[in-house]
């Protein structure tokens, strides 16, 4: 079992640029894949980027890619979202995730949610 807990969001410019951090707890931090999703009211939850408990390269939701870079430092059991040319439909509340598996997008594959953290994008 492994728990989250995500850095503040916030507010920024369209434009602008934000990074997300998720901190996790537990020895078993590196054999977690480890995941961002967001949800805006009334959504399903979408997915963000991941990368597998192997490390390697991040994949990216359509979205984002090109314009959010994932991160993970395992010796600081930490994650981050950099999220760069943000867009007001990147407003929505971000969340890190810890699971097992090879589907990485598909979020029921995580057992484990950060408390969330809202990130409002506007002019």
């Amino acid at each position: 079992q492994v728990s989250l807990v995500q850095s503040e969001g916030g507010w920024v410019q369209t434009g602008g640029s934000l990074r997300l951090s998720c901190s996790a707890s537990g020895r078993t931090f590196r054999h977690y894949a480890m995941a961002w999703f967001r949800q805006t009211p009334g959504k399903d939850r979408q997915f963000v980027a991941a990368i597998s408990w192997t490390g390697g390269n991040a994949q990216y939701g359509d979205s984002v890619k090109g314009r959010f870079t994932m991160t993970r430092d395992t010796a600081n059991l930490t994650i981050y979202l950099q999220m760069n040319s943000l867009r007001s439909d990147d407003s929505a509340v971000y969340y890190c995730a810890a699971g097992h598996g090879l589907q990485l997008w598909n979020k029921r594959l995580y057992t484990n949610w950060g408390q969330g953290t809202q990130v409002t994008v506007s002019a």
